[in-house]
């Protein structure tokens, strides 16, 4: 078990998600010093204990068990390609959902800026305020386009 990288490895995901130990504490049941044993690299986990730290990341089980050695690591499979070769859906929307699969990927850190897509929606405009609309009150004949 690569102890020291799996430990690393939590500690950035906790970081990452700004949780202290205390929080991911309560969430998985695991003590704080326990996991901070597991974070420095000085406990080797049970497959238990990293499911239950799975959780409280909010990452799957499987990541943590890649990264302590317990399993194989698979091969991540091309989504973009995936979205591209599908015959259900026309271009715009198979374009539409690789940009929208890029931005994700761009906000969790793991693209740099190179990979933006051209025509990527920006900001809003400064005309935007930022507020939703109430929606106006209609009977419920105008609703259903009765006449009353």
């Amino acid at each position: 078990m690569k102890i020291r990288q799996l430990g690393e490895f939590i500690r950035k995901q906790r970081k990452g998600s700004r949780l202290s130990l205390k929080a991911v504490s309560s969430v998985t049941g695991v003590s704080i010093p326990y996991l901070s044993q597991i974070e420095r690299g000085l406990r080797k986990p049970s497959a238990d204990i990293l499911q239950a730290i799975a959780k409280g990341l909010r990452i799957s089980a499987e990541t943590l068990y890649v990264q302590a050695g317990i399993l194989e690591d698979r091969p991540i499979a091309d989504v973009a390609a995936a979205i591209m070769g599908d015959p259900a859906i026309n271009e715009r929307q198979k374009q539409a959902l690789v940009q929208i699969y890029q931005a994700f990927r761009e906000e969790a850190g793991r693209d740099g800026p190179s990979d933006r897509v051209p025509g990527r929606l920006g900001k809003r405009s400064s005309s935007s305020t930022g507020r939703r609309r109430k929606p106006a009150l209609r009977s419920p004949a105008v609703r259903s386009g009765k006449e009353v």
